[in-house]
């Protein structure tokens, strides 16, 4: 089916999946009005399975996606491969954390229907930010994520730690905010336009006029993209926010928030603005580098293990810069399959963490996972391929993608990246391994209380990340088939079109700017 953005009822089916999402988080928020002061179970349960029952439905309008082809080259959301790719691990990732989180809201009492309308709200963000091909959209998608994500941080209202880390979170992501819209307007000044399949070759000509504000605007956007996936020196809120926020919430901010910003930094930095690598590359290498090697090292002296993994979060935030540095298409299938794994790893890591933590998350020290894997064998096994794939340890999908990010790097030449890559992975060896090692060769105190047997939904959903992760490692041929064309999708796109031959171009176009003309938009730089 073609798509030419010229009726309204295109931009319908192109936003299908995040309509599906959005008018499922309108229908739960209105049937937990008329449900409240029900206080059977039922009525809970509910809630809960239709909001992942709409995941799934999400899910096959996003394969729908897969059937339209875009005939206009300014859309302001894109309909490629990509966008189809990174929509699957957002959804991945809201499904198995809501499945994760009926035990946790079942056990603190906090079964609300308002849990379920925030993560379904935050999961719009992450779709359209993922797909915005607009700068406007950009910024807009990033705060309906973030908004949502503020609130669920703080959702534990009893617990002071929970309200300390919402309010950190929200003040650092407003700062983020700001050098985010800032370097847009910058941008915008540089090249006139803020649609970004319009932007490459303006860029260029920026570049080589070296036009100041496109290196500030260049350089704001680092800053504000830097805040979101943890980077360092960007990290400070990282721990406290992650320590603090009830944990299934933690896991799943680690995981689709990170991995949605990331999908909006290789669409954005590695294609649109390639041709101004000059004002990114070297800064954000050693970005990268700072942030492989700094939280690992702080990792290491850690014994709350929820804290341990906040830090580890941080620095598989730098892995993945190395496929971003890379600025290829190999880099981005290679970060694209890397965020696929590590939703799973990070999802059932801290889905582990908050059972063993029991009501009020209070343990979660090293000494509370002594003989857990003899305690709870099954449970102990899952967090063994949680915490190998996360030190990425064959054979689990965690080594594989390393290995893809390796490839990526040593192709594009940096070296340097690869190197600190597989050196910062061994040290993190210890800090995981020392999880292990409590799990399996030390014995629990003798009034230790036991974990609880976890619900179906739980097992469900750790056996298929485990599953995933496994599968993924022994037998990767299809994930990197779907990422490789994820990866290339970016720069195979239709041409840009005059805005005198009746396409609807969107964006903001300057005073006076003359659009290029199709064949010289019709794709982004090559690799």
């Amino acid at each position: 089916m073609e798509i030419d953005f010229v009726s309204k009822f295109d931009y319908l089916l192109i936003l299908l999946p995040e309509v599906v999402l959005s008018a499922a988080a309108l229908v739960l928020l209105l049937g937990d009005v008329f449900q409240r002061g029900q206080e059977s179970s039922q009525s809970a349960d509910w809630v809960g399975l239709t909001a992942a029952g709409s995941v799934l439905a999400a899910a096959a309008a996003n394969g729908f996606l897969l059937t339209l082809e875009v005939t206009s080259g300014a859309p302001m959301i894109a309909a490629d491969a990509f966008r189809v790719t990174a929509n699957f691990i957002f959804l991945g990732a809201t499904f198995f954390g809501l499945l994760f989180s009926f035990d946790w809201l079942e056990r603190e009492g906090l079964d609300k229907g308002e849990f379920y309308v925030l993560v379904l709200l935050a999961t719009v963000g992450m779709m359209v930010l993922g797909a915005a091909r607009d700068l406007i959209v950009v910024f807009l998608s990033l705060e309906l994520m973030s908004i949502a994500v503020y609130v669920l941080t703080a959702f534990q209202r009893s617990d002071p730690r929970s309200s300390e880390a919402g309010l950190k979170y929200f003040l650092i992501g407003a700062f983020a905010s700001a050098f985010l819209l800032f370097g847009i307007a910058f941008l915008y000044g540089a090249t006139g336009t803020t649609n970004l399949a319009r932007v490459v070759p303006r860029v260029a000509e920026a570049a080589a006029d070296g036009n100041v504000l496109l290196y500030l605007g260049t350089g704001l956007l680092l800053v504000g993209f830097g805040f979101k996936i943890s980077a360092v020196p960007f990290h400070m809120w990282t721990p406290d926010a992650y320590e603090g926020a009830p944990t299934p919430v933690t896991g799943y901010m680690a995981a689709g928030v990170k991995a949605a910003a990331f999908a909006a930094l290789l669409r954005v930095l590695t294609v649109e603005l390639m041709p101004a690598a000059d004002a990114w590359q070297v800064a954000l290498w050693w970005v990268a580098v700072l942030t492989m090697v700094l939280p690992n090292l702080v990792a290491l002296a850690q014994d709350d293990v929820k804290r341990m993994l906040a830090y580890s979060s941080v620095a598989h935030a730098g892995y993945l810069l190395v496929g971003v540095v890379s600025a290829n298409a190999l880099g981005r299938s290679a970060a694209l399959f890397y965020l696929a794994v590590y939703t799973l790893m990070t999802l059932g890591s801290f889905a582990v963490v908050y059972h063993v933590a029991g009501k009020g998350d209070r343990r979660r020290h090293l000494s509370d996972f002594a003989g857990l894997g003899w305690r709870r064998p099954l449970l102990g096994v899952a967090m063994v391929i949680f915490l190998l794939s996360l030190a990425g340890f064959p054979p689990t999908g965690g080594f594989v993608g390393k290995l893809y990010l390796l490839r990526a790097a040593v192709d594009a030449g940096q070296v340097g990246l690869a190197v600190t890559l597989v050196l910062t992975s061994l040290v993190a060896y210890y800090y995981y391994l020392r999880v292990v090692w409590k799990m399996y060769f030390e014995e629990a105190p003798e009034e230790a209380p036991s974990p609880g047997r976890p619900g179906p939904s739980f097992r469900f959903s750790a056996a298929v990340c485990a599953a995933g992760i496994l599968l993924l490692g022994l037998l990767p041929g299809t994930g990197i088939d779907a990422a490789d064309r994820a990866g290339r999708s970016l720069t195979d796109r239709p041409t840009v079109e005059s805005p005198a031959a009746g396409a609807t171009t969107a964006g903001l176009d300057g005073p006076g700017a003359t659009p290029a003309s199709p064949s010289s938009e019709s794709d982004g730089p090559s690799d």
